[in-house]
């Protein structure tokens, strides 16, 4: 079973998010912030264990990683990594405007409903006029 990296990213906690600027883009962007600084120490920590250990052990030096240039298989599954990342960074972003559709579709859906029944009171009057 594989996992969808991509729909992960847009889970979310239960509750208000908390507001620590007054300015809730603030709130935001900084949430976003953190989520690359944090997404970026652990890449950075990975990456030096394995240029140490590789150098290490003679595998490879750090100028070779350098000069890398990734071929077309390299580069797809690279696309794909960004993909996931970026989504998981701007998470809090998608996540408002999931909350801002589920609020307009219950705005429409309470029109409609209040729509259907002043419909339904104004043909019931019809009727009981009509048959007076």
């Amino acid at each position: 079973m594989a996992i969808d990296a991509i729909s992960m990213a847009g889970n979310k906690a239960k509750g208000k998010r908390p507001q620590y600027f007054k300015d809730g883009d603030s709130d935001r962007l900084m949430a976003i912030l953190m989520a690359v600084a944090g997404e970026l120490a652990v890449a950075r920590e990975r990456i030096d264990t394995l240029e140490r250990l590789l150098e290490k052990n003679g595998v490879l030096k750090r100028q070779d990683i350098e000069q890398y240039a990734p071929d077309t298989e390299a580069a797809h599954e690279r696309g794909l990594w960004q993909q996931e990342y970026i989504a998981r960074i701007l998470r809090v972003i998608q996540q408002e405007i999931e909350q801002i559709d589920e609020n307009r579709a219950a705005a429409v859906h309470a029109k409609e409903h209040t729509a259907a029944s002043t419909t339904n009171d104004l043909e019931e009057l019809i009727d009981e006029l009509a048959s007076t």
